[in-house]
């Protein structure tokens, strides 16, 4: 089997990222974006993809955390997308729902080559920790857009922001996770128009 992997560095005024991806993964996890919920939501994301990834991050944090969160959204969506280069045999498609004690949260992905984002989430508190819960939104649009993948994350219910927060992440890295299986039963590229 292919390991499918990939590096990506991007240097901005505003910030300085690296990040590698692989999408066959053996427990391989380091993550350092010196936002406390961030890292905690970006291991819980990897780790529920069995996803490998090393991701530094490093910017004006001083300001606000938008533009680190934004841009990590960005670099890993295009290390994804770097990773899966050729498309051949994925199942294309992932559906997933992931409870986190009283909240319910769905995550729908296809890997179509078309980026797109629904995100109907409303998180009742501002703040987890001292990350601001309306950039959740900000880094799963960086990351759908850049990945080139429509990704809907819906909040079916919900009271405790940081349980929303964990079932919405464990939900999109399930859903990409499955989408990103390869078939064996399958040697094309899943689409009609043979390319995506």
């Amino acid at each position: 089997m292919r390991r499918r992997c990939k590096s990506i560095e991007r240097k901005t005024k505003e910030t300085d990222i690296s990040i590698e991806i692989a999408v066959e993964g053996s427990g391989n996890i380091e993550v350092d974006t010196g936002i406390g919920f961030f890292d905690h939501m970006l291991i819980s994301f990897l780790t529920h993809g069995n996803f490998d990834g090393n991701i530094k991050v490093s910017g004006d944090k001083h300001v606000d955390y938008h533009h680190s969160v934004e841009d990590t959204g960005i670099v890993l969506g295009m290390a994804f997308a770097g990773a899966i280069e050729d498309k051949n045999g994925i199942k294309r498609f992932g559906t997933y729902f992931v409870p986190m004690d009283e909240a319910l949260a769905m995550a729908s992905v296809d890997i179509s080559g078309r980026p797109y984002l629904v995100f109907d989430c409303n998180f009742p508190a501002q703040k987890i920790g001292d990350m601001d819960t309306e950039l959740f939104i900000e880094f799963f649009r960086a990351f759908a857009f850049n990945f080139g993948i429509t990704l809907h994350i819906k909040l079916m219910y919900g009271s405790n922001s940081h349980h929303i927060a964990e079932a919405v992440f464990k939900a999109a890295a399930r859903a990409i996770r499955k989408a990103l299986t390869l078939d064996s039963s399958i040697d094309a590229i899943p689409s009609t128009k043979g390319v995506l």
